[in-house]
């Protein structure tokens, strides 16, 4: 390992609305229908729509001037996945006067358009008659994204899953079964994969439960002061003792750094995924360069780069690279760690990048801030 340093309006469609969805506000309050970002359709208390928003025409593929006036079922003739007409169902007008609305469904246009629904009834007083009807239009397109999402990794998960459990479970039932047959050699063997299989089985777990942390904003950070340097070195030393030739790595400290605080167990991680990433499918010498750098709002950090010389990341594949599940060789992985990684640096408050290095292999590069606790500063 070689080591170098160095120093409102209403547009003809009905008046602006306020929260409630009654006309009006306080000066300066009203809200264009056409701002919103979903759906939006009002109808009066004798079922015709006095307010058919942009958003809504465009989520229904319905012309306003086909809508504006129309009884609420003729222009939006919604029908449940059974078929059922969902108007006749609800009933808004003649149901019971104790019902303020309808929560958020899947329902269905004509021609088989599927629309996610939710209403309000408008009343003067709890049990009063209905005034306006209140609904929320918005297309299944981001659910849809959501839900492959979440089907992809399942997949994905019950795939990995399956090859080192089946190892787990035949080494084990045929230890069990035949002990006596086996010589300890062979013992030792069938123990040694059975070991590795369940700490690759572990590591997925990890990768899930950090999957889950970075999607619902959970992902806890514990700071503390980390030497990065030392980290990099620390890493590298790991590979060349699995067996890695230690000329293959060059690693570039530039002197000063500034002091970083931040979780270093999500740090090894982030150096673990990378230079696993850069050894496996990268060839050639793995750079790595530590040094001061500004980021985000000009904040002073710290700057990691890691170069490989292989064949690189094709231009059209970049954009795609911290998304869940890429893979830029069928060499194994599950194609979860640049997206954690990416969580991680996120989380920190910093950034990561990918490009193409000067030999023409791939180059990641995060900056993190030095977030020094508020105390210190």
């Amino acid at each position: 390992m070689a080591v170098s340093s160095g120093s409102a309006s209403s547009h003809g469609h009905g008046p602006p609305l306020n929260g409630t969805g009654e006309s009006g506000g306080p000066a300066g309050s009203g809200v264009d229908p056409d701002e919103l970002p979903d759906g939006l359709v009002v109808a009066d208390e004798h079922g015709r729509i006095i307010c058919f928003n942009t958003a809504a025409a465009r989520i229904t593929a319905v012309p306003r001037a086909d809508a504006l006036g129309r009884p609420l079922e003729q222009a939006l003739p919604l029908e449940d996945l059974k078929g059922r007409r969902w108007w006749t169902l609800t009933d808004p007008y003649g149901g019971l006067a104790i019902r303020y609305g309808q929560p958020e469904r899947n329902l269905l246009l004509p021609g088989g358009r599927e629309v996610l629904v939710s209403a309000r009834y408008i009343r003067e007083h709890p049990t009063g008659p209905v005034r306006r009807v209140v609904v929320s239009l918005r297309g299944t397109e981001a659910r849809r994204r959501t839900e492959r999402s979440h089907a992809e990794l399942i997949a994905t998960v019950a795939h990995e899953l399956r090859s080192p459990l089946t190892s787990v479970k035949g080494f084990t039932a045929t230890l069990l079964a035949k002990w006596e047959r086996f010589t300890d050699a062979q013992k030792r063997l069938m123990l040694e994969t059975v070991d590795a299989d369940a700490n690759r089985v572990t590591r997925l777990i990890a990768e899930l439960l950090d999957i889950s942390r970075i999607d619902s904003g959970r992902l806890e950070l514990r700071r503390q002061p980390v030497d990065i340097a030392a980290a990099v070195c620390r890493h590298i030393q790991a590979h060349t003792a699995s067996g890695q030739d230690p000329d293959r790595f060059l690693v570039r400290i530039q002197q000063p750094l500034p002091d970083l605080w931040a979780d270093p167990d999500k740090i090894d991680q982030i150096l673990g995924n990378l230079l696993e990433n850069a050894v496996r499918h990268g060839e050639g010498t793995v750079t790595i360069e530590v040094a001061a750098g500004a980021a985000k709002n000009d904040e002073k950090g710290t700057g990691v780069t890691v170069t490989d010389e292989g064949p690189g990341i094709p231009e059209e594949s970049m954009s795609r690279v911290f998304t869940r599940f890429w893979r830029g060789s069928k060499r194994g992985g599950t194609g979860l760690g640049l997206y954690i990684v990416k969580g991680i640096v996120e989380a920190h408050g910093g950034t990561i990048t990918v490009g193409r290095g000067a030999g023409g292999g791939a180059e990641f590069r995060f900056i993190l801030p030095v977030g020094a606790p508020a105390y210190l500063k």
